[in-house]
């Protein structure tokens, strides 16, 4: 593989990033044609159930896929799903080469399809921009392999850390730019999560409003105790899930009326299940969930070792010691208890700072 193989699979990875709204619960994949130094068709996945990248290229080059070097983001599917195998589509047309940035990390098909374009005599190479394309999809790779989704939680706030007053007050701590940011992220996540409690104060939709996206992410409500309100603005705009402890049929039955599902996942001290709901939600295809939450919500998440990544803004601003925190994580008594970061990238959203950090796990 040389400089001209990476230009062309940066080409296929920003085709890829067009579906970073609308593939889940697929992979966001894109597929480049080349013969002779000149693309002759290229594709990308935009929905389940609708073409995948490959054959959509294959279809717009026509004739000159046979010989051409096909770059494809992540390795051709070899089964039959909603749609058939793009390996087959391949051998059909006679490409002469596949470049691959990754594997499927499905463990039941991951290389199984590089495989079989090898026996039909193509030659495939394969892990060109690997990390590009893992992180494009990193959702959909921890679902494969952990049987989980990845996990984000957005929390705004103070340059001292506080999301609210000691009253509650938090409205509005950051501007509207970083609002607005707040909303891209949502509408790339398959599911937005959060707390009773910030239903409670908020009234928050928590759907995608201002930028255009023609998916809503799944709202989902923790709610041991039942205590959403029947007329909650989250019950608008798409499909809400609300998560309890509660046995209550009466009360599942108005909310689900309201046009909400409910799961019952009791933990063994009467509590959601935190890390059952995130394992329900990686079985009902959900690559990406942002938690959206207060302080409680957002503390009980990291002491569980259940979030991967921090997407914080923070405003220019101080508001005190007496102000709320961004998590409750309790006393620490040694710094071995901190939560560990690694930043990912920091940049200026209006007349706020945006930093994404990922969670440092142990080893």
């Amino acid at each position: 593989m040389n400089a001209t193989d990476s230009q062309w699979m940066a080409r296929a990875l920003h085709l890829a990033e067009l579906g970073l709204f609308t593939t889940t619960p697929n992979p966001r994949v894109g597929c480049v044609l080349v013969q002779n130094g000149t693309v002759v068709g290229e594709g990308w996945h935009e929905r389940t159930g609708e073409p995948h990248a490959e054959p959509l290229a294959l279809r717009s080059a026509g004739e000159k896929a046979r010989g051409a070097t096909a770059y494809v983001t992540l390795e051709p599917c070899n089964h039959f799903g909603r749609t058939p195998p793009c390996t087959d589509a391949l051998i059909a047309a006679n490409v002469a080469r596949v470049v691959v940035a990754m594997q499927d990390p499905n463990p039941l098909v991951s290389g199984q399809g590089i495989a079989k374009l090898r026996a039909a005599g193509i030659e495939v190479d394969c892990g060109l921009m690997e990390s590009g394309a893992s992180a494009l999809n990193i959702g959909f790779v921890n679902r494969m392999t952990l049987g989980l989704p990845w996990v984000r939680s957005k929390i705004a706030a103070s340059l001292d850390g506080r999301t609210a007053l000691a009253n509650g007050t938090s409205q509005w701590i950051t501007g509207e730019a970083a609002r607005r940011d707040v909303h891209a992220w949502r509408a790339r996540s398959c599911a937005v999560l959060t707390g009773i409690e910030t239903v409670l104060k908020d009234d928050a939709q928590l759907s995608v409003r201002h930028i255009a996206t023609p998916r809503q992410p799944l709202r989902v409500v923790l709610d041991s105790n039942f205590r959403i309100p029947l007329n909650a603005k989250i019950f608008q705009d798409g499909q809400v899930l609300v998560i309890t402890a509660s046995q209550d049929a009466n009360k599942i039955a108005a909310v689900e009326q309201q046009g909400a599902k409910v799961k019952v996942l009791p933990n063994n001290n009467g509590r959601v299940d935190l890390q059952g709901t995130l394992k329900h939600l990686a079985s009902i295809g959900c690559n990406e969930v942002l938690v959206e939450a207060g302080s409680a919500l957002n503390g009980a998440l990291l002491k569980a070792g259940l979030v991967n990544e921090l997407v914080l803004y923070f405003a220019p601003q101080l508001l005190g010691d007496m102000a709320r925190g961004m998590a409750q994580l309790g006393e620490l008594v040694e710094l071995d208890q901190r939560v560990a970061l690694l930043w990912q990238d920091v940049r200026q959203v209006g007349n706020d700072l945006r930093v994404l950090a990922k969670i440092c796990r142990a080893g």
